[in-house]
């Protein structure tokens, strides 16, 4: 398929974007950071009751000396754009392809991430062939920031639920000149595609996502055809319920936990143990990748939209519905397990499953080239 975009010069709603933080900013960053005051430590410091003291205190050293500008020359290598859609500043990354019949796919980000999540990825997908792959698995891609997420700010208005934001990227696809493509999206990123999914706009190729969140509708007779890995993940949900607690936080009472992010680097430091496999210590995203998103939140000022995401999808109440866009489902070792009986209760076309025995909720930035193979498989099928 024919995949070049229209000329930029025509899309005349589409500006270049070069990030560039003020050095006022970050020696801002650096004197918060110098004046941290600690909590009071756990009589246990492990991750039992929250992101421990000795973490933090090891990456408060290394966000010290962390190189932001190196951090912005490597995202500003990456063509950048901003556009509006719907009211809505929405900031991406476009990075065509040099094999002219690459599939266009979007690449959704999780929380509390960015499009800066995907970096990693970036080159594996646009250049297989320079990773030892084939040219016929080559991408285009355009990565956005979620309102409220990095650059895409501020929200201007409420209403900003994930089935909205599908919408919003599906006109970033048709403004670029997409008329067939696919969508990759991890936990917030994941529910998106789904939403895209529900969708099935005109010439949409299908989701690749590492979670499915679907779960027991108290029907018994699914409990039937559950499998013992099955319920080892039921255990993993309940224990994630249980440490979770971000989430009843964002959906609840986003603005008076902002506050404490927006002011406090540390605090968003803290708060983001996501990073951390849900503070299990199994994850292997390196400290660095995790300054970087922290810093991007930070930058940005993205604490309150980043929390309000959550609150604006606990206010929305959809009818339950079938997605029946063909779907692959990639289940990393140490993340959301998801339970195929209930996933193809409510995605009647999943037509990819992978298991890997290496990775977690961040497999972008774990293990990128591992991730880029199972995208590149899924679509490859849907393509025939």
């Amino acid at each position: 398929m024919n995949t070049t975009s229209a000329s930029q010069t025509e899309l005349t709603d589409i500006r270049p974007f070069t990030v560039a933080v003020p050095q006022a900013d970050l020696d801002d960053l650096a004197d918060r950071l110098a004046r941290t005051r600690m909590p009071q430590p756990a009589p246990a410091d492990d991750w039992t009751t929250g992101t421990p003291n000795h973490y933090l205190q090891g990456a408060v050293e290394q966000w010290k000396s962390f190189d932001w500008r190196a951090v912005e020359a490597r995202i500003n290598a990456v063509p950048n754009f901003i556009t509006e859609i719907d009211g809505q500043p929405i900031h991406f990354l476009h990075v065509v392809s040099p094999h002219p019949e690459a599939t266009p796919l979007l690449l959704a980000h999780t929380y509390p991430g960015s499009s800066a999540d995907y970096l990693d990825l970036i080159d594996r997908l646009v250049d297989p062939v320079a990773h030892g792959g084939r040219a016929e698995d080559a991408f285009t891609l355009v990565i956005p920031d979620a309102p409220g997420f990095g650059f895409s700010n501020p929200v201007r208005e409420s209403g900003w639920t994930t089935r909205r934001v599908a919408r919003a990227y599906d006109t970033l696809m048709r403004r670029l000149g997409y008329e067939r493509y696919g969508v990759h999206g991890s936990d917030n990123g994941a529910m998106v595609a789904r939403e895209l999914g529900l969708l099935e706009p005109d010439g949409f190729l299908g989701l690749h996502v590492l979670q499915l969140f679907s779960f027991p509708s108290g029907d018994p007779s699914e409990f039937e055809r559950l499998e013992p890995a099955d319920y080892a993940a039921l255990e993993h949900l309940q224990w994630f319920q249980k440490v979770g607690g971000y989430n009843t936080m964002n959906a609840s009472r986003p603005q008076t936990i902002a506050a404490a992010l927006s002011d406090s680097p540390v605090g968003l430091l803290a708060y983001s143990e996501l990073f951390e496999s849900f503070g299990n210590g199994t994850s292997k995203v390196p400290l660095d990748a995790i300054l970087t998103a922290v810093s991007i939140a930070w930058f940005t000022n993205s604490a309150a939209g980043m929390s309000r995401a959550y609150f604006e999808n606990a206010q929305d109440e959809p009818a339950p519905a079938v997605n029946h866009a063909p779907t692959g489902v990639a289940v990393f070792a140490d993340d959301f397990q998801t339970i195929r009986v209930f996933a193809e209760r409510d995605n009647d076309a999943i037509v990819h499953w992978s298991r890997f025995p290496e990775g977690g909720h961040f497999a972008s930035l774990e293990v990128p080239d591992v991730l880029a193979g199972d995208i590149a498989a899924f679509f490859s099928s849907q393509r025939g």
